[in-house]
């Protein structure tokens, strides 16, 4: 049976970190590990914070298409992890209410002054279309111009 993006979410839930691909104009991938930061109500958005003055935001500014890969390991039981690609594109943030809305007190630890930290943004990754693998079951969801509902979201 089909997965949603709601039985997502509920396997998302699950993985801190995924890796963020950004595609620089000179047309070398270029990948780093991000956290969710336990952002994981997903609607087929992903919320990260950032530098300003960082390579990534400057990628993402040539071009904003970027993918999202995220595994969970093999239960203790045996059952096969989740494998899941984010197709998407980013956008930049500077509005303090939504960095107040995706803030988790672990990231004091990278950005000391919290939502008033100089040169902080909020990156946000809207998915296309959403790819899984996760041993027993495979699919696409595709995103892009489909409703919440027609996605599965409640």
């Amino acid at each position: 049976m089909a997965m949603t993006i709601k039985d997502l979410s509920e396997k998302l839930a699950k993985i801190d970190f995924c890796m963020l691909t950004t595609n620089p104009a000179a047309g070398v991938l270029n990948s780093r590990p991000m956290s969710n930061n336990g952002d994981v109500e997903y609607d087929g958005d992903s919320w990260f914070f950032s530098y300003e003055e960082t390579k990534k935001v400057s990628e993402i500014r040539d071009n904003n298409v970027v993918s999202l890969t995220f595994t969970a390991p093999p239960s203790l039981l045996g059952k096969p992890g989740i494998f899941i690609a984010v197709d998407g594109e980013a956008s930049l943030v500077q509005d303090k209410a939504l960095f107040e809305k995706h803030w988790v007190k672990d990231l004091d630890r990278w950005f000391p002054d919290g939502i008033e930290t100089p040169g902080i943004v909020l990156i946000k990754a809207s998915a296309r279309s959403i790819e899984y693998w996760d041993g027993e079951d495979n699919g696409r969801l595709n995103l892009a111009g489909t409703s919440a509902a027609e996605a599965g979201v409640v």
